[in-house]
């Protein structure tokens, strides 16, 4: 075995390490969420809102305000920023008042020197009378017994803030090539448990999907506003939370909160190159080498190592493939077949993201980030 074989093969290790931790955690997590749920189902929750950033989600908003309805705890307020939408979301919106009354549509400007969802959520907390803030993405699926689940799991463990990897949705093929790699990264890189456990602000992660606030803390914090210009601003926010001492916790989604984020491959590699540096501390260079290691180690120490440190690494890339799969709940058989494709994916939103730095564009949803 060579110096760099070693390394390779070392890295490898804890990255297997890790994601075996986070299976163990998410299994462990969800044994007491749905333990928590029974015995504290029929005792009284804070007063929550909910609060929905939207442009143009005239496909998704309706199927979450479906499922907002079915709740079995319900918020006290659930308001909607419509960011200028081109599309039917502010009618949708509007005819869902008749069904529910604590329903409420905000509109507004883009002020100069904030991106729309930042914008979005700041003015939704600025107008917002609940204990906690929930801030959901239009795209999301609830089920009825969220509230009983995460909003008294963040009281319980006096939580300030509380984010959920929601459980993705993998219709077709290239859903099932891209959207898994953001887990892959996530649960083989970061253990959870010191997101919620260590003070550190290095171990920090969040979803901008499910993002549950306590209220006081984020009137005190402002962090969406702290953040304005942010296409990160979930991870951001985390760090930043970290940094003042405040408790919080990431979870990989238990099925009662999913979410389809793409069924196109160019739109998941689009979407997924606005933020993939961030997950590697906004360095693309940490980045570029992450992806390039990642694609060759195996085939390195086949051919510089010898065939048993090739297949003791082909063993660790499969097994931290599966413990991943069974933490984020999808399913191994596909993601085993599709190893290859999603690491292919991967190495094209790194290179797209590179791109887009190197040009200073990014359009999403019509805008220009950057």
């Amino acid at each position: 075995m060579t110096i760099f074989g070693w390394i390779l093969l070392f890295f490898l290790t804890i990255r297997l390490i890790v994601s075996f931790v986070n299976f163990t955690w998410n299994y462990l997590v969800r044994r007491e969420l749905s333990n928590y749920c029974k015995a504290k189902e029929n005792e009284l929750i804070p007063s929550w809102s909910i609060l929905i950033p939207a442009r143009n989600e005239e496909n998704s908003i309706g199927n979450l305000l479906e499922d907002i309805i079915k709740l079995n705890d319900k918020p006290c307020e659930i308001i909607i920023y419509d960011d200028n939408s081109t599309d039917r979301t502010r009618d949708i919106v509007m005819e869902y008042q008749k069904r529910l009354p604590e329903l409420r549509l905000i509109e507004g400007e883009l002020p100069e020197g904030w991106l729309g969802k930042n914008n979005g959520c700041h003015k939704l907390a600025s107008v917002a009378k609940g204990n906690y803030l929930l801030f959901l993405d239009a795209d999301v699926r609830i089920d009825s017994n969220l509230a009983t689940k995460y909003l008294n799991y963040a009281f319980s463990k006096n939580l300030s803030l509380l984010s959920i990897f929601p459980n993705q949705i993998l219709e077709n093929r290239d859903s099932k090539i891209s959207t898994p790699i953001m887990n892959w990264i996530l649960l083989s890189l970061l253990p959870l448990p010191l997101v919620k456990n260590c003070s550190w602000s290095s171990f920090s992660a969040a979803n901008g999907q499910f993002m549950l606030f306590k209220a006081d803390d984020y009137t005190l914090l402002k962090p969406h506003e702290r953040f304005r210009m942010s296409r990160a601003e979930d991870i951001e926010i985390s760090r930043y939370y970290k940094k003042e001492r405040k408790l919080t916790a990431t979870l990989a989604g238990d099925g009662s909160i999913r979410c389809n984020m793409y069924n196109r491959l160019n739109d998941a590699i689009n979407g997924f190159s606005k933020n993939v540096f961030y997950f590697f501390g906004n360095s693309p260079f940490i980045t570029i080498t992450f992806a390039i290691l990642t694609t060759l180690t195996p085939l390195w120490l086949f051919v510089f190592n010898g065939v048993i440190p090739g297949l003791a690494s082909l063993a660790a890339v499969i097994l931290m493939r599966i413990f991943v799969s069974l933490a984020s709940k999808q399913s191994v058989g596909d993601n085993l077949k599709y190893l290859f494709h999603q690491q292919f994916v991967f190495m094209q939103i790194v290179a797209k993201a590179a791109v887009n730095r190197k040009k200073r564009v990014e359009i999403w949803k019509g805008r220009n980030i950057y």
